[in-house]
């Protein structure tokens, strides 16, 4: 009825009647009906939260949010939210299922007064039957996710692939199986190995080339003037090809000039610088020489006089080649040479034509053996029958789809449209990774990220203090980006180690690699001026200590190298006299400084107790406002700034809006340890720094001084 009362408005027309909530400084939907979704694409984009987030590197279920993107560009946007709306809310009778986030989704909530309703709802009963569930009246995710199971008992699913088992003829069973052999297997949707049509058809197509380039060979005896053993002779041909070819080029240059021959053969020097190494018929350095004695005209020999490298491969080139074309013979002469490379010119040319063919492997006479039979319209036949059946399989996956989508479609509108989740607490945001503890305190919000230095470039405007961690769990790594909201960042530093639970409550080694200072707190701005003025303090006695060391450790490595001199030179030194002048007037400079410090804290004292005793207490918070003041008014500014957009804009999202982090919310996002309530707590501490009285006394001193000047100005008379 609800269902019916919202199509019937919108058909009218009617705009739907918006509720909002206000966090984070600005306006958000509230989602809480099947009709607030189905109404999504009424609702102003502007007022959308976001427009855009990753499917990956969140927590949410990686198979819902790639049904929704349905252009598989990684990300989801807000059409791709109404569409997965509509779609869904079409086939339910009672579009609140979007909103309930139920595994499961009962099959009487699917409707059946639609077309689309009806063949969705057959597939499911379908889906179940095949899980051997006929009689269950709901079907849940996890039905639907093994699709193995669902197809592990059908011959055909739809996906255009055939297993072997998909015939029943054996024969077709074979071929099937040496096809997928061949070309390699595609998985089909009920997990086996199977053949595709495409698969197919290049296999036919490359038997059939493979044939006909065999059958060119077979018309031609110019092609194959050895039948079947030309493969062996032209292998036997090509080793020694190129060595022939030399050795009767050298013959011929021999005979241009009688001169060259000793040369062509090999110096003197060539063999004495052989002749002392450890030879063998396989050794290169034998190689190089030429096939045989060069001469004018000479004829190559086949067996005795053959350089012994070559040996073994010439007398293959004689068996398969030499014997076959010429005859029985010792040797051959160029003419003869040249008879036997025109001869393979033809083989050559037609071998230049072959094609890599994956058939090959099968070798040509079972090709031609599957070509002549049956198998290729039998093929044809199942991969037809089982494309006959893709609207059916298509409809599972829609049941697939439609279960999830009631399950999660909820939650993630309601971390898209609005950041309900994130603002309400009720659960923790899609976007938030886990719990970062460090340093005494808890980050709520740790967003996973790819790239810290490309991250922090843009995550800086939200002028959040973030603190990036690479984390190791055994084998596995990520980086996290913890926004620290509450504390302070004295302790912060990079390689500090924490530890990081992800959403599963798995822990993993966290340690700092890159810290973005923002301001914290307003306590930690107030204390901030005091602090740098403490450690340039600190840092100023060290400079001074350090000096002085080193003008001690100078002056006694002075005094040894003149005492070493005076034993050496044999001669006494006069000691250096006292400059009373010279030292005079440096006790005169330090009296000076003393005196223009104590004029100067006297001046000030004596203008703070000519104060009233009221004004006292304002003159110094006067001037602790003086010194914390700006600090604070700038980090007040800062983190009224502080925005999580930037964070997540990093991280590919597209935010909507500013989405504030106001110092109570911030405060709730990061936890600082605090003792548990009703805890006893013994101060008692062995090891604590011994405490001395001079600070007590020089406070009692003090205030007697103070007493007593102003009893004598009056003031308790006043």
């Amino acid at each position: 009825m609800t269902d019916d009362v919202t199509q019937s408005k919108q058909s009218a027309g009617v705009a739907h009647k918006w509720r909002f909530f206000r966090a984070g400084g600005f306006d958000q939907v509230q989602l809480e009906t099947g009709a607030d979704l189905m109404a999504l694409d009424q609702l102003d984009q502007k007022l959308w939260v976001a427009l855009s987030c990753p499917t990956r590197g969140i927590e949410f279920d990686n198979r819902t949010l790639d049904l929704i993107d349905t252009d598989g560009d990684g990300h989801i946007r807000s059409p791709e939210i109404i569409a997965a709306t509509k779609w869904a809310g079409a086939l339910l009778k009672n579009p609140d299922l979007l909103v309930q986030g139920k595994d499961t989704l009962p099959l009487d909530a699917i409707r059946d007064d639609t077309e689309d309703g009806r063949r969705i709802l057959s597939s499911a009963q379908h889906i179940l039957a095949n899980l051997g569930k006929r009689e269950a009246l709901a079907i849940s995710v996890e039905d639907t996710a093994d699709t193995v199971k669902i197809f592990a008992q059908t011959r055909f699913n739809g996906d255009g692939i055939i297993p072997a088992d998909a015939s029943d003829d054996a024969a077709v069973q074979q071929v099937i199986s040496e096809l997928i052999e061949c070309l390699g297997a595609e998985p089909d949707r009920s997990g086996k190995d199977g053949l595709s049509e495409a698969k197919a058809a290049q296999f036919f197509e490359q038997a059939r080339a493979y044939s006909d380039w065999h059958e060119v060979a077979a018309q031609d005896q110019a092609i194959l003037p050895l039948g079947p053993e030309m493969d062996a002779a032209a292998a036997a041909f090509e080793e020694v090809r190129e060595k022939i070819g030399d050795y009767f080029t050298r013959c011929r240059l021999a005979a241009y000039d009688a001169r060259s021959a000793a040369l062509l053969n090999g110096s003197e020097a060539d063999y004495q610088a052989i002749s002392s190494k450890l030879l063998s018929a396989a050794s290169d350095d034998i190689a190089v020489f030429p096939l045989a004695e060069v001469g004018s005209a000479k004829a190559l020999p086949l067996l005795a006089g053959v350089n012994p490298a070559w040996a073994e491969k010439m007398a293959k080139f004689r068996a398969a080649v030499v014997k076959p074309m010429q005859g029985d013979k010792i040797a051959l002469t160029e003419e003869e040479w040249s008879d036997i490379e025109g001869r393979f010119a033809a083989y050559q040319a037609w071998l230049g034509t072959k094609q890599d063919w994956a058939v090959e492997k099968m070798g040509l006479a079972r090709v031609r053996e599957i070509l002549a039979g049956p198998f290729e319209a039998a093929l044809n036949e199942l991969i037809a029958q089982d494309k006959a059946l893709e609207d059916e399989a298509a409809a599972i996956v829609e049941v697939d789809k439609l279960v999830h989508l009631c399950r999660d479609l909820g939650a993630l509108v309601n971390n898209f449209v609005s950041f309900r989740d994130f603002y309400t607490r009720r659960a923790k945001a899609i976007f938030q990774a886990g719990t970062l503890y460090l340093d005494g305190r808890s980050c709520e919000l740790c967003v996973e990220v790819t790239d810290a230095a490309k991250h922090a470039a843009l995550a800086t405007l939200s002028q959040v203090c973030l603190v990036y961690c690479d984390c190791v769990r055994g084998a596995e790594k990520m980086q996290i980006a913890a926004a620290f909201t509450a504390g302070d960042s004295d302790q912060l530093m990079a390689g500090r180690n924490g530890v990081f639970y992800d959403r599963k409550g798995q822990d993993w080694d966290a340690t700092i690699s890159k810290i973005i200072e923002h301001p914290i707190s307003i306590r930690q701005a107030f204390w901030a001026p005091y602090k740098r003025i403490g450690k340039m303090i600190g840092e100023q006695i060290q400079k001074m200590a350090a000096s002085r060391a080193k003008a001690a450790e100078d002056q006694a490595a002075s005094s040894v190298s003149a005492a070493g001199q005076k034993v050496e030179g044999g001669k006494p030194t006069t000691a250096q006299a006292f400059d009373v002048a010279k030292f005079a007037g440096i006790f005169a400079a330090i009296g000076l400084a003393v005196g223009a410090i104590g004029t100067a804290v006297a001046a000030l004292l004596t203008g703070f107790l000519g104060l009233k005793a009221w004004q006292m207490p304002l003159a110094l918070v006067g001037l602790m406002l003086i010194i914390s003041g700006p600090a604070m008014v700038l980090a007040w500014l800062k983190l009224r700034q502080r925005n999580l957009g930037p964070i997540l804009d990093a991280n590919g999202w597209a935010v909507n809006t500013r989405a504030r982090i106001n110092i109570p919310f911030g405060t709730a996002l990061t936890g600082i340890a605090r003792l548990p309530e009703g805890a006893e707590r013994s101060l008692v501490d062995p090891f604590a720094d011994k405490r001395r009285p001079w600070k007590t006394y020089l406070f009692l001193i003090t205030l007697v001084v103070a007493l007593v000047w102003m009893w004598w100005r009056g003031v308790f008379t006043a």
